[in-house]
C-alpha cells in the first residue's frame, strides 16, 4: 500500500514522504492514527499544492532575508563599555549583547543562535560578525566598542 506520511514515522519515512507500506501496517496503523493517507489522485494533489505552497513560502523569506542583508550593510552597531587602564575590556561582548542593542539602535530583531562567529568580542574598534539570515543568506553585522566616558 502506498502512503503519504503526515508525520515522521521512526524506521518509515519523513513527513511529506511517499512510502510503501504493508497493507496490515496502513490500513490498521498508519491511517487510524493519522500518520498517513492513502494515496489518491486527490491526495497527490493536495500534497503538491502544499509543496507549492511551501516553495512559495520559503522563496517570500529568501527575499525578505536578502532586503535585510542589503539593509545591515550601511548599520554600524556602537557599544559603550568599561576599559582598563592598559585598553583591555572589563569582561567581553557577547552575541547577545550585540543583538539587544542591535534591536534597540536600529529595531531590526535578530537570533544570537544565528551567529556564525561563536566568539565574545573582547577588543576596542571595529569587529563583523557574521549571521545566517536565512539558509546561504548571510549577514554582516559591523560592531564597534567604544570606551565609556
Amino acid at each position: 500500500m502506498k502512503v503519504i506520511l503526515l508525520a515522521d514515522v521512526k524506521k518509515v519515512g519523513k513527513k511529506g514522504q511517499i512510502v510503501d507500506v504493508s497493507d496490515g501496517y496502513g490500513a490498521n496503523f498508519l491511517i487510524p492514527n493519522k500518520l498517513a493517507v492513502k494515496v489518491t489522485k486527490t491526495s497527490l494533489d493536495i500534497k503538491q499544492k502544499q509543496d507549492d505552497d511551501y516553495a512559495a513560502n520559503q522563496e517570500k523569506l529568501k527575499q525578505q532575508a536578502l532586503e535585510l542583508k542589503n539593509k545591515m550593510e550601511g548599520y554600524v552597531v556602537e557599544i559603550e563599555t568599561k576599559v582598563g587602564a592598559n585598553g583591555k575590556l572589563f569582561g567581553a561582548i557577547s552575541t547577545k549583547q550585540v543583538v539587544d542593542e542591535f534591536k534597540n539602535q536600529f529595531g531590526i530583531d535578530l537570533d544570537k543562535r544565528k551567529i556564525l562567529d561563536n566568539h565574545n568580542i573582547s577588543s576596542l574598534g571595529y569587529t563583523n560578525l557574521e549571521i545566517e539570515l536565512f539558509k546561504g543568506v548571510i549577514g554582516i553585522i559591523r560592531v564597534h566598542v567604544i570606551e565609556v566616558k
